[in-house]
């Protein structure tokens, strides 16, 4: 298990590339939540994520036969590109292995960073089958992107920074994927502030952790399916398992509505932009996943941000739909002329703003005299969007919710 030293030390190998993020108090999120709530900028990192200090610190480990040798890892993306830059850095060959369906964003980044990129497999699991192959056929060194002591002491040192900024907290919300980051974290904040509680959090689509602590032993899920990319893994790690069990206080679970709505708070509030995997820890405090009380000092760790800009229009989209601000109905119109024109004076009355209008008469499930309108409209909040449907209930029409 790691100690204290351990992730002092990493932080001493690791101090020339890995940057010092910033910790800032969100005025915003504190009124929302009730809570005093800090956000560690972590997407500000060095390859946008937290990656960069374990791999950092496991390259610097390496022998001179293993650096010949070269390295070969399996990510979904950030540890893929903290590898190929600590590789890139220290002069060693790096081969990463990544899902086929990994965002196209962090593929680019990878490669550009200097390693050779291999597509295989549907998810993290079975691209780091096929790293295990490669491993074997050509003699180079796993970097394990959780399970390692050397990993998890790097990512530690995000824990020693959250000490040293906000010395006074009295929570500290972590995500989880294999448990590499919170392993290291809560080493480094336990040791020093044995009071502070740690909360790790997962997407509910790849929720693993919760059951290896409650069973004592690592619990693999059969699939993960969640925005959040980069804690998309089936299990935790054996040894990051007996630090948890050490160090972690409590598990819990965010589902993708809740993530996509921090993702875009934060985007609107703070103009920060993360990934799903970084909006987990937020998410948790604002669906209040776990009970905290009335100005607690609380930090968020903003793991990653790191999303594919394909993904982000729909988890912005998403967003929306929770805040109330995006509405999709349809509507079934007698097909003569004026309809339109009479449907669109109700909803210029509400003052809501239309995104787009599909009017189709063909439709399969539409009377031959009849048509189906379907609008995407720009509401204000909750209550605006259900007076919108009030409004043309209330002139004879029947509605049908669909965002």
């Amino acid at each position: 298990m790691i100690s204290l030293s351990d992730v002092r030390e990493a932080r001493e190998r690791v101090g020339d590339a890995a940057r010092h993020t910033p910790l800032e108090r969100s005025r915003s999120f504190s009124e929302m939540s009730g809570a005093d709530l800090h956000l560690k900028l972590e997407n500000f990192q060095r390859t946008g994520a937290f990656k960069i200090r374990g791999a950092m610190n496991r390259i610097a480990t390496l022998s001179e036969a293993e650096r010949e040798a070269g390295v070969v890892t399996a990510s979904a993306g950030n540890h893929a590109q903290g590898v190929a830059l600590a590789a890139d850095r220290a002069g060693v060959d790096a081969t990463v292995v990544m899902p086929k369906f990994a965002p196209v964003s962090k593929v680019k980044a990878t490669r550009g960073y200097g390693a050779s990129v291999r597509l295989e497999g549907v998810d993290y699991d079975e691209a780091q089958a096929y790293a295990h192959e490669l491993e074997r056929e050509e003699g180079r060194t796993y970097v394990h992107a959780f399970d390692d002591p050397v990993v998890m002491a790097g990512q530690g040192t995000l824990g020693l920074e959250i000490v040293e900024d906000c010395p006074d907290l009295d929570t500290v919300v972590v995500p989880i994927g294999g448990g590499g980051l919170i392993s290291g974290v809560a080493v480094a904040i336990k040791e020093q502030l044995p009071d502070v509680r740690v909360v790790g959090v997962q997407a509910e689509g790849a929720a693993s952790a919760g059951e290896s602590l409650k069973k004592g032993e690592v619990h693999e899920i059969d699939s993960v399916d969640t925005i959040a990319d980069g804690i998309a893994t089936r299990s935790i790690g054996e040894q990051t398992l007996e630090v948890m069990r050490e160090y972690v206080d409590e598990v819990v679970t965010v589902d993708d509505r809740e993530i996509a709505l921090a993702l875009t708070l934060l985007l609107e509030r703070s103009k920060t932009l993360v990934e799903g995997a970084g909006a987990v820890a937020l998410a948790a405090v604002l669906s209040e996943a776990f009970e905290y009380d009335e100005g607690e000092t609380i930090v968020a760790a903003l793991c990653g941000g790191n999303i594919d800009l394909n993904r982000l229009g729909t988890v912005i989209r998403r967003g929306l739909v929770q805040m109330g601000r995006y509405l999709k109905i349809t509507i079934d119109l007698k097909d003569r002329p004026g309809e339109l024109e009479r449907v669109s004076s109700i909803v210029a009355r509400t003052g809501a703003n239309v995104y787009a209008v599909h009017h189709d008469r063909t439709s399969r499930d539409v009377a031959v005299n009849a048509a189906e309108l379907e609008l995407e409209l720009e509401t204000d909040d909750a209550e605006h969007a259900a007076d919108i449907v009030d409004a043309l209930e209330a002139e004879g029409y029947e509605v049908e919710i669909l965002s």
